[in-house]
């Protein structure tokens, strides 16, 4: 217990209390201004914003009280309760590990269907699911921004914004190519196949300003979405596309209902992307310099799945490996991502 509540002291000074605390009472005082609720988007941001560091702060305190009342009965205290209070403890610890600019920030995940036609596709399909229950586990909101269905089967593209505090964080080092070996359900003599997907994951930069979009830079298009929307679908061009003229980037947003709010999403969008080809290029330079090699991309392959003719997930860059591939399908990621932070 006394090593716990050491390891709490730590937590508490990184976390700076007294800043927490300032940013909860600036966002308060937001949502007390008059005509706070005039942009519907922007006020729910901002209210997830002051919801996020509230839960925080109470899970903080939460857990202080726990161990401070648990070092008074210390005696009485079975493992059980020491290794409930170490998990407790742990979680908090990694948000002191991710102290990177964005970490805090909400994430932008793309999954895109390497080569392999329909088995790559459902691939696809299979990783989306995982990461969906992933941030079902954290308890994070995670929206559709596009998504582009295959014609038989399964997923070629799917971007979605994860809503959570240090959802970025968490999920930045998810990035890179991920690679299926199984036996084929679309192939009747059941031959092992293997696929792979590429996984994207930036920072939703809406409203960071440091990184400035000249208006005549951008090519706008709408036109009529195709999937998700309700009753306007095929009927109104709510849809946006957006290119960066300079950079030829092409971001798409189709799932809200009206223009607006899909434009904004996807200026969002186009922001991480810029964000992201920018601090691609600084590693490629620093790779030169140090004279590496290794291409500076999502492309790597950075997580093998086998489900046949064994089952093992093994993640290339920190060697966790467990045999327990449907239950890592099926989002218990915390092993692989608790690696990367540390």
């Amino acid at each position: 217990m006394k090593d716990l509540q050491d390891r709490l002291l730590k937590i508490e000074e990184k976390l700076d209390m007294e800043n927490l605390d300032r940013q909860i009472r600036e966002l308060e005082a937001k949502t007390m201004q008059e005509g706070f609720w005039n942009d519907t988007q922007v006020a729910q941001t901002t209210m997830k914003q002051l919801a996020a560091l509230q839960n925080e702060k109470a899970q903080f305190l939460s857990l202080k009280q726990q161990i401070e009342d648990g070092l008074a009965v210390a005696e009485i205290l079975d493992e059980n309760d020491i290794r409930r209070l170490s998990k407790m403890l742990e979680k908090s610890e990694f948000a002191v590990f991710l102290n990177g600019k964005y970490d805090a920030y909400n994430a932008i995940v793309s999954l895109h269907a390497g080569q392999g036609g329909v088995e790559a596709m459902d691939w696809t399909a299979m990783l989306y699911r995982m990461y969906l229950r992933y941030c079902e586990s954290q308890s994070w909101a995670a929206e559709v921004i596009e998504e582009t269905r295959g014609d038989e089967a399964g997923i070629k593209s799917v971007s979605f914004l994860v809503n959570g505090r240090y959802a970025y964080g968490y999920l930045k080092g998810e990035m890179g190519t991920h690679r299926l070996v199984r036996q084929s359900p679309f192939n009747a003599d059941n031959l092992r196949q293997t696929s792979f997907a590429g996984v994207e994951i930036m920072p939703e930069l809406a409203d960071d300003n440091e990184i400035v979009i000249k208006p005549e830079d951008v090519e706008f298009d709408a036109f009529r979405s195709g999937g998700h929307g309700g009753q306007n679908v095929n009927k109104v061009s709510t849809a946006v596309r957006l290119k960066h003229i300079p950079s030829g980037i092409i971001v798409e947003c189709q799932t809200q209902r009206s223009q607006e709010q899909n434009r904004k999403i996807a200026m969002g969008m186009l922001k991480a992307k810029l964000w992201q080809q920018e601090e691609e290029r600084k590693l490629a330079e620093k790779q030169s310099i140090k004279g590496e090699h290794k291409a500076a991309s999502w492309g790597n392959q950075i997580r093998s799945y086998v489900l046949h003719p064994y089952k093992l997930v093994k993640d290339n860059r920190t060697g966790v490996e467990t045999s327990q591939a449907e239950d890592v399908l099926d989002g218990h990621l915390d092993e692989f991502i608790q690696a990367m932070i540390h």
